[in-house]
């Protein structure tokens, strides 16, 4: 294993947390321009709903996106109509692998029983910079990164607030004090949910190159779109349009150093239409799988179209293609 791929980022200075930190005083500053609410739980942690009492907007999920990526992501809006849909997401980052496994991917499992809750079971994937202060994933040795800040921002894809024993874990496993953590509750049924789900299109590439055993240090620019679908009340189908509009309509751009043989076989097993689960709805896949992401082909989880360019030899592969008329079956009604 060359070091790129053992430890990309154990030569990192960069703090995710604090440069998401002035995306955060943003959000919280034009909160109700962005219609989401902030408000400080007892014990001091800042909770921002961004979806489940309020209204919440796209333009909110376009700075969570950001924030989501450690301020080293742009992500914007592009209201067109290319492809025959009317708005896209759009994301680039120079510090892709940072920016979106070591901060973006939503790794950090948290879950507490109906006894420790004293009510309901609670479960979420944390997602966002704070990941990087616990460092509770292996993936973090593998990337051979961790934060260190006084601040920290985490967002969950939750319908309500987490309890208290999950807010003490973050605090302990972060080692932050209360008014040091902020999280940003985004139910994927929401505006803001909806869209910075579909701001991962760049992190579902990444995280599939990982999987198929690419050198992640040589990974050193991303650039992707992706269509923003409409979000639904049912929470399968939210899921399911979020899941399609990558899965079928996400375009990934990924510039890399290294042998062209790697950079030409990166490209070729990337696209989602190399999975056997491909060419249905995510919900319908999801549905038939029992409700199990286990029993479903990992090798769906990736962008419809990629291009891979090669700094060293200047050369570009690319490979997949959109299936707009499947999307547009889903999510389009005709007036």
């Amino acid at each position: 294993m060359t070091d790129a791929a053992a430890a990309p980022l154990a030569a990192s200075t960069l703090s995710v947390n604090t440069l998401s930190r002035p995306l955060v005083e943003r959000l919280l500053a034009t909160a109700d321009a962005l219609g989401v609410h902030a408000h400080r739980d007892g014990t001091g942690p800042c909770i921002v709903d961004a979806g489940i009492s309020v209204g919440g907007s796209v333009a909110a999920g376009l700075l969570v996106g950001e924030i989501c990526m450690g301020g080293l992501g742009q992500v914007n809006l592009r209201p067109d109509g290319k492809d025959g849909w009317p708005t896209w997401i759009e994301v680039h980052s120079a510090q892709p692998v940072l920016a979106c496994l070591g901060s973006q991917y939503a790794g950090w499992s948290l879950a507490a029983s109906k006894e420790e809750t004293g009510g309901k079971k609670f479960f979420s994937l944390g997602s966002g910079p704070a990941r990087a202060l616990a460092t509770k994933e292996t993936l973090f040795d593998e990337l051979g990164y961790r934060d260190r800040a006084d601040a920290g921002v985490l967002v969950l894809e939750v319908d309500r607030e987490p309890p208290q024993v999950i807010i003490d874990k973050l605090l302990r496993d972060c080692h932050l004090s209360g008014e040091g953590l902020t999280l940003i509750l985004t139910p994927t049924t929401s505006l803001a949910g909806t869209t910075q789900v579909v701001a991962r299109v760049v992190e579902v590439a990444l995280h599939k190159a990982h999987q198929l055993g690419f050198a992640l240090g040589n990974i050193v620019g991303g650039a992707g779109s992706a269509p923003l679908p409409a979000p639904s009340h049912d929470a399968v189908e939210a899921m399911g349009r979020t899941n399609d509009a990558i899965l079928y309509g996400g375009r990934v751009h990924l510039t890399v150093r290294g042998e062209d043989a790697a950079a030409r076989d990166l490209a070729k097993r990337l696209p989602s239409s190399n999975s056997t689960d491909y060419g249905r709805s995510f919900a319908d896949i999801f549905t038939a799988a029992g409700y199990d992401f286990y029993k479903i082909d990992g090798a769906l989880f990736a962008p419809a179209e990629v291009w891979v360019s090669n700094l060293d030899s200047g050369n570009t592969w690319h490979a997949g293609g959109l299936d707009m008329p499947l999307l547009l079956g889903l999510w389009q009604k005709e007036a």
